[in-house]
């Protein structure tokens, strides 16, 4: 698979993102996932020993690696605390308008 080096806030240094999972919506995402996750003060190990899972792939959906699919976002809402349409009502709040897919 093809990507390209980028920096970036979610990532928090250099990583290898995937074209895939790099658009402006998705990164809008992924951003409020994050701040979500940190607002409740659940930190990355945390969250992935909450979920059953290694660090990594906690890591690698915030740092556009992975692409989440509906049951993990569903899986993750609830174990940062938060309703799963709570969460998904911010993350359109916060996706740039007339985005497409």
């Amino acid at each position: 698979m093809s990507g390209a080096i980028h920096s970036d806030r979610i990532g928090r240094g250099v990583f290898m993102e995937r074209s895939w999972v790099s658009s402006g919506a998705y990164r809008a995402v992924i951003e409020e996932l994050v701040t979500a996750r940190e607002a409740a003060g659940v930190g990355q190990r945390e969250l992935a020993r909450r979920l059953g899972k290694h660090p990594s792939w906690v890591n690698k959906i915030e740092r556009l690696e992975r692409r989440l699919d509906v049951l993990e976002f569903i899986a993750i809402a609830r174990a940062i605390g938060l309703s799963p349409d709570s969460l998904l009502k911010r993350i359109d709040e916060a996706l740039p308008a007339g985005f497409s897919v």
